[in-house]
């Protein structure tokens, strides 16, 4: 069975930061979390595999960072320098294999409920 329970989201001022959790059980090698704004379709924003190998979309690099706690398989992700083009609802999800897309929504099959990130 698989359970994905995200945490942390919130409201921020411009270059502030945000913690997010994801509280995940059952496949957990092949994370990632994802995102939909207002008016946008959901995009991938960083993924890790395997608990080291992580990928991100270019626009958060250098301000996001995905890691993986071995003890409990929580995911977290570090946003710094937050702007408001973050605001979003971001998900936790998961599969059952890594595959080759890490920031592909389709590749994904299981989700979490969502936590909303709001900057202004």
């Amino acid at each position: 069975h698989v359970q994905l329970v995200e945490s942390g989201g919130g409201s921020v001022q411009t270059g502030g930061s945000l913690r997010l959790s994801c509280a995940a059980s059952g496949y957990t090698t092949c994370m990632g979390w994802f995102r939909q704004g207002p008016g946008k379709e959901r995009e991938g924003v960083a993924s890790i595999y395997y608990g080291v190998n992580a990928y991100y979309v270019d626009s958060v690099k250098g301000r996001f960072t995905i890691s993986q706690d071995n003890a409990n398989d929580t995911v977290y992700l570090e946003m710094n320098s937050l702007k408001p083009e973050d605001t979003a609802m971001y998900s936790c999800a998961t599969k059952d294999y890594c595959g080759l897309t890490p920031l592909r929504d389709y590749e994904y099959h299981y989700w979490g409920q969502g936590t909303q990130v709001t900057v202004s």
